[in-house]
C-alpha cells in the first residue's frame, strides 16, 4: 500500500520560469538514468524479492523515495514552464552554440502536457521501461543500481552546474546529497553480499562447469601492451579462487566457421558451379518458412 502525503520531500521552487532550463530537466526525470527509472527498478525489485527480508525492505524503503523524487522534479518543471512561451529564452537559444545544445524550449511543454513535465527524457523520448533491471539475483541488482545512481548523480552535477537559479540548485544538491547516500548504501549491500557468497554473479554456477584453463586470463585484443599495468593482469582475481594471468598474444582456440548452404527455397548466394533455382531442367526444392521444405 502507499500512501501520498501533499508536502514534498523537499523544496521545489526555482526563482524565476525557464522553460528552456525545463526541457534540459526532463532528462533526470524520463530518461535512461533518470528518477522514473530507479523508481520503477526499485519497486519490481522490491516487489519481486525473493531474499532475506531486510533486503526487500530496503529496496521498497529507496524505491518509495524515487516517488518522491518523481514528484519534486516534475513540480520543478511546471514552476519553469509558468509563463510560457519563452520568446526571451528562445531569442537566446538563438546562439549557435546554445542552439545545437538546447534548440529552445520543448513545444510538448505547451501543446501536449499544458506547461506540465512529461515522461520523457530531454530530447523528448518516451520513458521506456528497459531502461530498468530486475533480475532477481540481489547481487547483479545493487550493482545495476550503483551504476544507476552513479550516471543519475552526475547528470544532476552536470545541471547543477548549467543553472545559476538558487531555488533550481537548492533542490539539486539535496537530489545530490540523496544520490551520494544511494551510492554508499549500495555498496554496502554489495559488500554485505560479496561476504556471502563469491563476488562473481551468479555464485551458484558449478565451478567444474566452467572452462578454468581460461577464467582468470587477461587476453590482450588491442595493439600495445599497456592494459598488462592494471591489478586486473596478475595477482589474486576478486573473487579469492584464482590468480590472473596476463595472454599478450592470445591464439584461436576455435574451428574455422564452415556453414552448409542453405536450401533453395531459402534464396540464398548460390556457389560457383551451383544451378541457379529455375533453370531449365533443374530439380527446385519449394519450401515456406512455416512448413518447411517440399518436395
Amino acid at each position: 500500500m502507499f500512501y501520498h502525503v501533499k508536502e514534498l520531500q523537499y523544496n521545489a521552487k526555482p526563482e524565476r520560469p525557464d522553460p528552456v532550463y525545463a526541457k534540459k530537466l526532463q532528462e533526470i526525470l524520463g530518461g535512461q538514468f533518470g528518477e522514473m527509472t530507479v523508481m520503477m527498478q526499485y519497486l519490481f525489485q522490491g516487489f519481486n524479492c525473493r531474499g532475506e527480508k531486510k533486503y526487500r525492505d530496503m529496496i521498497l524503503d529507496i524505491g518509495t523515495e524515487e516517488i518522491a523524487h518523481v514528484e519534486m522534479i516534475a513540480t520543478m518543471i511546471a514552476h519553469l514552464l509558468d509563463g510560457a512561451p519563452a520568446k526571451e529564452q528562445e531569442e537566446a537559444a538563438k546562439d549557435p552554440v546554445v542552439e545545437a545544445v538546447l534548440g529552445g524550449m520543448n513545444p510538448q511543454h505547451m501543446i501536449v502536457s499544458g506547461l506540465g513535465a512529461t515522461p520523457t527524457d530531454s530530447a523528448g523520448y518516451p520513458w521506456n521501461s528497459r531502461y530498468m533491471i530486475s533480475s532477481g539475483n540481489l547481487l547483479a541488482d545493487f550493482r545495476a543500481n550503483l551504476n544507476a545512481e552513479s550516471q543519475g548523480r552526475l547528470q544532476v552535477v552536470r545541471l547543477y552546474e548549467s543553472t545559476s537559479d538558487p531555488g533550481v540548485r537548492d533542490m539539486l544538491s539535496f537530489l545530490i546529497a540523496r544520490d551520494k547516500m544511494h551510492q554508499n548504501q549500495w555498496m554496502a549491500a554489495i559488500e554485505e553480499l560479496e561476504q556471502q557468497q563469491s563476488a562473481v554473479v551468479p555464485s551458484t554456477f558449478p565451478k567444474n562447469l566452467e572452462k578454468q584453463e581460461v577464467a582468470y586470463s587477461f587476453m590482450n585484443f588491442s595493439k600495445g601492451t599497456e592494459s598488462e599495468k592494471g591489478s586486473w593482469a596478475h595477482g589474486p582475481a576478486m573473487d579469492g579462487q584464482g590468480e590472473f594471468e596476463y595472454i599478450e598474444n592470445p591464439e584461436a582456440m576455435g574451428q574455422i566457421p564452415d556453414l552448409t548452404q542453405p536450401p533453395n527455397y531459402v534464396h540464398g548466394t548460390p556457389t560457383p558451379g551451383q544451378m541457379p533455382p529455375g533453370t531449365e531442367g533443374a530439380e527446385y526444392e519449394q519450401g515456406n518458412m512455416d512448413q518447411g521444405p517440399l518436395n
